[in-house]
Protein backbone atom coordinates (compact mmCIF):
# COMPACT_ATOMS: atom_id res chain seq x y z
CA UNK A 1 0.00 0.00 0.00
CA UNK A 2 1.23 3.34 -0.72
CA UNK A 3 1.99 6.13 1.66
CA UNK A 4 -0.34 8.49 -0.69
CA UNK A 5 -3.79 6.41 -1.39
CA UNK A 6 -3.99 6.13 2.22
CA UNK A 7 -7.32 7.54 3.86
CA UNK A 8 -7.00 7.52 7.67
CA UNK A 9 -9.90 7.43 10.22
CA UNK A 10 -10.81 10.06 12.28
CA UNK A 11 -9.50 9.40 14.78
CA UNK A 12 -5.71 9.26 13.20
CA UNK A 13 -6.97 12.50 11.65
CA UNK A 14 -7.26 13.97 15.53
CA UNK A 15 -4.39 12.16 17.20
CA UNK A 16 -2.16 13.11 14.30
CA UNK A 17 -3.23 16.97 14.78
CA UNK A 18 -2.77 16.97 18.47
CA UNK A 19 0.68 15.93 18.12
CA UNK A 20 2.01 19.00 16.55
CA UNK A 21 0.59 21.14 20.02
CA UNK A 22 3.92 20.25 21.33
CA UNK A 23 6.14 22.01 19.37
CA UNK A 24 4.08 24.99 19.30
CA UNK A 25 3.65 25.15 23.34
CA UNK A 26 7.59 24.60 23.02
CA UNK A 27 7.26 27.89 21.00
CA UNK A 28 5.94 30.17 22.94
CA UNK A 29 9.05 31.16 25.10
CA UNK A 30 9.59 32.88 21.88
CA UNK A 31 6.62 34.98 21.48
CA UNK A 32 6.85 37.30 24.59
CA UNK A 33 7.42 40.21 22.63
CA UNK A 34 4.55 39.06 20.39
CA UNK A 35 2.11 38.72 23.22
CA UNK A 36 3.34 42.22 24.85
CA UNK A 37 2.57 43.96 21.93
CA UNK A 38 -1.07 42.20 21.59
CA UNK A 39 -2.29 41.02 24.07
CA UNK A 40 -5.06 38.75 22.35
CA UNK A 41 -2.30 36.62 20.96
CA UNK A 42 -2.07 35.39 23.93
CA UNK A 43 -5.18 33.36 23.50
CA UNK A 44 -3.04 30.91 22.13
CA UNK A 45 -1.69 29.53 25.29
CA UNK A 46 -4.95 28.18 26.65
CA UNK A 47 -5.25 25.45 24.62
CA UNK A 48 -1.62 24.67 24.86
CA UNK A 49 -2.29 24.53 29.19
CA UNK A 50 -2.24 20.93 29.70
CA UNK A 51 1.45 20.77 27.66
CA UNK A 52 2.78 23.71 29.48
CA UNK A 53 2.19 21.80 32.65
CA UNK A 54 3.92 18.98 31.69
CA UNK A 55 7.04 21.52 31.17
CA UNK A 56 6.81 22.48 34.59
CA UNK A 57 8.01 18.79 35.98
CA UNK A 58 11.20 18.43 36.06
CA UNK A 59 12.15 16.68 32.54
CA UNK A 60 8.86 16.18 31.69
CA UNK A 61 8.66 17.40 28.13
CA UNK A 62 11.76 15.04 27.99
CA UNK A 63 9.59 12.35 29.06
CA UNK A 64 6.65 12.89 26.63
CA UNK A 65 9.14 13.18 23.58
CA UNK A 66 10.96 9.87 24.60
CA UNK A 67 7.23 8.33 25.04
CA UNK A 68 6.17 9.71 21.53
CA UNK A 69 9.27 8.38 19.66
CA UNK A 70 8.98 5.03 21.64
CA UNK A 71 5.53 3.82 21.92
CA UNK A 72 3.83 5.81 18.69
CA UNK A 73 7.43 6.96 16.22
CA UNK A 74 8.91 3.29 16.31
CA UNK A 75 5.44 1.29 17.24
CA UNK A 76 4.71 -0.51 13.31
CA UNK A 77 1.23 -1.67 14.99
CA UNK A 78 0.02 2.42 14.46
CA UNK A 79 -0.52 3.84 10.96
CA UNK A 80 1.93 5.54 9.13
CA UNK A 81 -0.27 8.23 8.81
CA UNK A 82 0.46 8.94 12.50
CA UNK A 83 4.01 7.80 12.82
CA UNK A 84 4.56 10.05 10.00
CA UNK A 85 2.98 13.35 11.71
CA UNK A 86 4.47 12.51 15.11
CA UNK A 87 7.99 12.22 13.45
CA UNK A 88 7.71 15.22 11.97
CA UNK A 89 5.98 17.06 14.70
CA UNK A 90 9.47 15.29 17.34
CA UNK A 91 11.79 17.01 14.73
CA UNK A 92 10.36 20.59 14.73
CA UNK A 93 10.84 20.42 18.44
CA UNK A 94 14.39 19.15 17.85
CA UNK A 95 14.63 22.40 15.60
CA UNK A 96 13.45 24.47 18.45
CA UNK A 97 15.23 23.49 21.40
CA UNK A 98 18.45 23.62 18.93
CA UNK A 99 17.48 27.10 18.29
CA UNK A 100 16.32 28.03 21.70
CA UNK A 101 19.97 26.62 23.18
CA UNK A 102 22.01 29.27 20.17
CA UNK A 103 19.37 31.82 20.84
CA UNK A 104 20.05 31.55 25.26
CA UNK A 105 23.75 31.51 24.27
CA UNK A 106 24.42 33.95 22.07
CA UNK A 107 21.54 36.53 21.75
CA UNK A 108 20.55 36.74 25.13
CA UNK A 109 23.90 36.56 26.63
CA UNK A 110 25.12 39.58 24.59
CA UNK A 111 22.06 41.48 25.49
CA UNK A 112 23.42 44.47 22.59
CA UNK A 113 20.90 44.50 20.21
CA UNK A 114 17.61 44.23 21.14
CA UNK A 115 15.47 44.94 18.09
CA UNK A 116 18.02 42.24 16.81
CA UNK A 117 17.26 39.58 19.48
CA UNK A 118 13.02 40.74 19.64
CA UNK A 119 12.89 40.28 15.53
CA UNK A 120 14.59 37.05 15.28
CA UNK A 121 12.41 35.54 18.42
CA UNK A 122 9.14 36.96 16.71
CA UNK A 123 10.40 34.85 13.49
CA UNK A 124 10.97 31.99 15.35
CA UNK A 125 7.70 32.27 16.64
CA UNK A 126 5.37 33.11 13.98
CA UNK A 127 7.48 30.34 11.41
CA UNK A 128 6.85 27.84 14.58
CA UNK A 129 3.13 28.58 14.34
CA UNK A 130 2.37 29.13 10.62
CA UNK A 131 4.39 25.85 10.05
CA UNK A 132 1.85 24.01 12.98
CA UNK A 133 -0.57 25.11 12.17
CA UNK A 134 -0.35 24.21 8.51
CA UNK A 135 0.36 20.88 9.45
CA UNK A 136 -2.80 20.88 11.85
CA UNK A 137 -5.23 21.55 9.46
CA UNK A 138 -3.94 19.26 6.63
CA UNK A 139 -3.68 16.83 9.21
CA UNK A 140 -6.75 17.11 10.41
CA UNK A 141 -7.86 16.68 6.42
CA UNK A 142 -6.23 13.48 6.42
CA UNK A 143 -3.63 14.80 4.19
CA UNK A 144 0.34 14.71 4.88
CA UNK A 145 2.04 17.88 5.40
CA UNK A 146 4.49 18.90 3.59
CA UNK A 147 7.37 21.32 5.34
CA UNK A 148 10.43 21.67 3.26
CA UNK A 149 13.50 19.59 5.18
CA UNK A 150 11.73 18.35 7.67
CA UNK A 151 8.97 15.85 5.96
CA UNK A 152 12.19 14.62 3.46
CA UNK A 153 13.81 13.77 7.11
CA UNK A 154 10.64 12.11 8.74
CA UNK A 155 10.03 10.21 5.24
CA UNK A 156 13.69 8.93 5.38
CA UNK A 157 13.51 7.92 9.07
CA UNK A 158 9.97 5.76 8.37
CA UNK A 159 10.13 3.45 5.27
CA UNK A 160 6.50 2.49 4.67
Amino acid sequence: MNWRNYSPQWQDRLFASIVYLMPLADALEFGGYLFRQFPALSLIAIPLSPLLIINTIPFGGFILFILLFAAVVRNARISYFIRFNTLQALLIDILLIIVSLVFQFFFRGLGFFPLLVETLANTIFLGTLVACVYAIVQAAWGKYPEIPAISSAARSQMPW
